[in-house]
């Protein structure tokens, strides 16, 4: 197949001026790299592209691809994943990873929370704090927790998150409105273990692959996977397999997690255990760092004794399934859009 490639590079925004923590959920040059030599070596034949906008201007001059390998996050506002996606669906171009919904829906903590809540997964209580209403209104006993709603890589995260009084959760909250732009998320402080669950497939055909533990290091950030901690990962953070009991205890919400949201061909999904033991899901990565040693779900798959290779192999045939059927779509499309088009006829 011909293969574009999509994405956003840190080393082309920090080129634009960029703050290096606003190009945090961006993909590092050896990233893109490897995922290119992959599906190099799986017999693609791989085009690079850049960005949504690149994407767009390719589009519009008649380029086409047999898939698209979409790593793109986007830039601004809550829909910023979702734009790749919805592009090449206009276009009827297969593609990986979520699609414009769940890509929109899980960059929202908040409102994924709520779909998880309605499907019976469970996930802590929360409350969004735009402005001092909000504020006021809280009543979830300290000690809280407090982060953007729609930020990833541990964006707006550090020692300060984790938050003991009503002063101090003021203070954070008004932080994160005027650092990031974007109400906060306030949850109860969860004290348990973390994990990571790596995810493969869509829908009924998702299983679970494996489960990693995260544990700080001395010299790391105390408490939380913080931003600092995740870009130090190397250097501040183990991520060991979690022990079969751990596993069997949070890789079958996290499976529930992936399919109410609408995860498609890998991601991983986040969580923590409450003060009683219970796994509770801090959220839903759709479009998972792809970096062969330093992204967790590679890292997942390299400790299951897996290649690389294979991970993008994987990847690759689910997201092909959806091209192998979308012949059959498009002819069904045509034919609606033709009978929606008689009527607004009939009807003058």
């Amino acid at each position: 197949m011909r293969v574009g490639l999509v994405y956003d590079l840190r080393d082309d925004y920090r080129a634009l001026g960029f703050a290096e923590e606003d190009t945090a959920e961006f993909d590092f040059a050896a990233t893109i790299e490897a995922i290119e030599a992959a599906l190099a070596t799986l017999g693609h034949e791989t085009e690079r592209i850049g960005n949504v906008r690149a994407l767009a201007a390719r589009l519009a001059d008649g380029e086409r691809f047999d898939l698209v390998f979409n790593t793109a996050e986007g830039v601004r506002g809550f829909g910023r994943e979702a734009q790749v996606p919805a592009l090449l669906e206009a276009f009827e171009i297969a593609y990986t990873f979520a699609d414009p919904l769940a890509a929109a829906l899980t960059l929202h903590k908040g409102m994924a929370k709520r779909v998880l809540r309605e499907a019976g997964v469970p996930t802590a209580r929360f409350c969004l704090v735009a402005d001092a209403a909000d504020l006021a209104a809280i009543d979830i006993p300290f000690p809280l927790f407090v982060k953007p709603v729609a930020e990833g890589t541990a964006k707006g995260i550090d020692v300060g998150s984790r938050v003991e009084s009503r002063a101090a959760l003021a203070a954070r909250c008004r932080h994160v409105i005027e650092r990031y732009g974007q109400p906060a998320l306030v949850e109860p402080w969860l004290p348990g273990r973390e994990f990571t669950v790596g995810i493969l497939g869509s829908g009924r055909d998702a299983r679970a692959i494996g489960t990693l533990e995260l544990r700080l290091r001395p010299g790391a950030e105390p408490h939380v996977y913080s931003y600092l901690n995740k870009e130090k990962s190397e250097e501040l953070v183990d991520l060991p397999l979690a022990d079969a009991e751990a596993s069997a205890r949070v890789e079958p919400v996290a499976l529930a997690a992936w399919r109410a949201l609408g995860g498609r061909d890998a991601g991983r999904v986040d969580l923590r255990l409450d003060r009683e033991g219970r796994p509770m899901v801090l959220e839903l990565n759709p479009l998972p760092g792809l970096h062969p040693t330093h992204s967790d779900l590679p890292i997942l798959w390299t400790a299951l004794g897996r290649t690389y290779e294979a991970l993008i192999a994987a990847i690759v045939d689910s997201a092909a399934a959806r091209r192998r059927e979308a012949p059959a779509g498009r002819a069904g499309g045509r034919r609606r859009r033709s009978r929606t088009n008689a009527l607004a006829s009939a009807l003058g």
